[in-house]
């Protein structure tokens, strides 16, 4: 099954970081947070990702294509220029890099990406900067069992991301960001059909407002509750507890 992953905005309440690269190449524990997301995918056998890009794309594409020097110990012939790589354990991942324009919004971005899927296809869809110790296997078969269009992974966290109602499993309301309160939240993780595409009308559409409000109104959007870790990196201070949890060597996400 293949995974899209968001990577294309500007991050600009991490601006300490992102103006110098894009969120998803910000590093927790020396990888970058796009690194960490793909493993948690990988652990579950998916391994062929479609990554969404926009700003700095050329950091993210410069990323993977060193990606074999980059984790390998190297021998360099400084009189001659041969270089050696010394291979070592890598993931048999494949990796599209697809260029989604640089003010797209995340409906927009895919909507784009639509070409690389196929009629009817399920496929799993995350952003560029959330972690979580998720069972994706249990997501799949949640998302499989109720056959709508649109399984989203709902999560407890502050009130100032997107609440969902519940009916049951169904989300009945999909509040992108309430003024007060908390509950369950949107934590990204999705399961869609590529059928939730005509539902985006473009490159200004942005997902999680008319197209997951209008999934929600007609009953096509599922939500699986995530009672384990996540977090987003959506600020300096959620980075630095992300680097403090791995550098305790119990990163709760770390599930490879």
């Amino acid at each position: 099954m293949k995974v899209i992953i968001l990577a294309g905005g500007f991050g600009s309440r991490l601006s300490e970081e992102t103006v110098l690269r894009p969120k998803p190449m910000v590093e927790v524990g020396g990888r970058p947070i796009l690194w960490h997301i793909m493993n948690i995918y990988a652990a579950y056998g998916m391994k062929e990702f479609i990554i969404a890009l926009g700003y700095k794309a050329e950091m993210i594409k410069e990323y993977f294509l060193n990606f074999y020097a980059l984790n390998n110990d190297l021998s360099i012939d400084l009189a001659t220029g041969k270089t050696t790589i010394h291979d070592g354990n890598q993931p048999d991942w494949k990796v599209h890099l697809v260029d989604t324009g640089l003010y797209t919004e995340t409906g927009g971005r895919l909507k784009r990406l639509r070409r690389w899927l196929t009629p009817g296809e399920t496929f799993l869809f995350t952003y560029g900067d959330g972690v979580a110790d998720i069972n994706i296997l249990e997501l799949i078969n949640f998302h499989k069992a109720h056959g709508k269009l649109a399984t989203v992974t709902a999560v407890r966290y502050p009130a100032r991301f997107g609440r969902l109602g519940f009916e049951r499993d169904r989300v009945v309301e999909f509040c992108e960001k309430p003024e007060k309160g908390e509950g369950w939240i949107s934590g990204g993780f999705f399961v869609l059909n590529e059928k939730v595409i005509d539902y985006i009308d473009g490159d200004w559409t942005v997902w999680e407002r008319d197209p997951v409000e209008r999934l929600t109104r007609e009953g096509q959007m599922m939500g699986y509750r995530h009672n384990g870790f996540w977090s987003c990196m959506d600020t300096l201070r959620e980075k630095n507890i992300l680097e403090e949890l791995w550098a305790s060597g119990k990163a709760p996400w770390k599930i490879w």
